[in-house]
């Protein structure tokens, strides 16, 4: 089997986690092995948190820098931060929502520019999805569904080992009852603004 090596980006607090171990789910759903791993830079306070998966044959979960076949931000700016490990046919989905840092709210950074932000990614990876998740995520029902969003992009796109159906169930079984409709709502808002971005 194909290996396929995915890294997904986010602040902390944004869902990151519970989107992978969804992920992780599905592939086990779907008979494809499938290594986890996860960096956790200060999550309780806004900071970064990256995991990597690995789908297929492999014996690391490392992607080192150009080695990501598919590539998930859930924040602008983090896209740009993490965006070494990607090349030149990565495939890339962007939520185009803000998170500025702390620095930025004091007056001691600058937060880039959306448009900037956009065209580097095209410029730098094979296919570009770029879309407002956390819109969609509150259209769902809740903003704390945006993973569930770019969950859903990343199935329309269609680069991972996994059917759509089975990241559904996967949702169904990992995430809490009370949320589950909602979440399945972001999901298939995603996979239906992966189609036209």
């Amino acid at each position: 089997m194909t290996t396929t090596r995915l890294i997904i980006v986010a602040v902390g607090g944004q869902g990151n986690l519970l989107a992978s171990r969804v992920l992780g789910e599905a592939a086990l759903l779907s008979g494809v092995a499938v290594r986890m791993s996860e960096i956790h830079g200060m999550a309780q306070r806004g900071g970064v948190v990256e995991s990597a998966l690995v789908f297929g044959d492999a014996e690391s979960t490392i992607i080192s820098d150009g080695e990501a076949d598919v590539f998930v931000s859930f924040e602008p700016a983090e896209a740009l931060r993490a965006l070494k490990k990607c090349r030149k046919d990565t495939v890339s989905i962007v939520n185009l929502s803000p998170l500025p840092p702390f620095t930025v709210a004091i007056g001691r950074g600058v937060y880039p520019e959306l448009d900037q932000v956009k065209k580097i990614m095209a410029e730098k990876t094979g296919k570009l999805i770029a879309f407002d998740a956390v819109a969609l995520a509150t259209e769902a029902g809740s903003v704390m569904s945006v993973n569930m969003v770019l969950l859903g992009a990343l199935a329309q796109a269609d680069v991972l080992p996994v059917s759509a159906e089975n990241i559904k169930k996967a949702i169904a079984a990992r995430t809490k009852k009370s949320f589950t409709d909602i979440n399945l709502k972001a999901f298939d808002l995603g996979y239906a603004a992966a189609a036209s971005a």
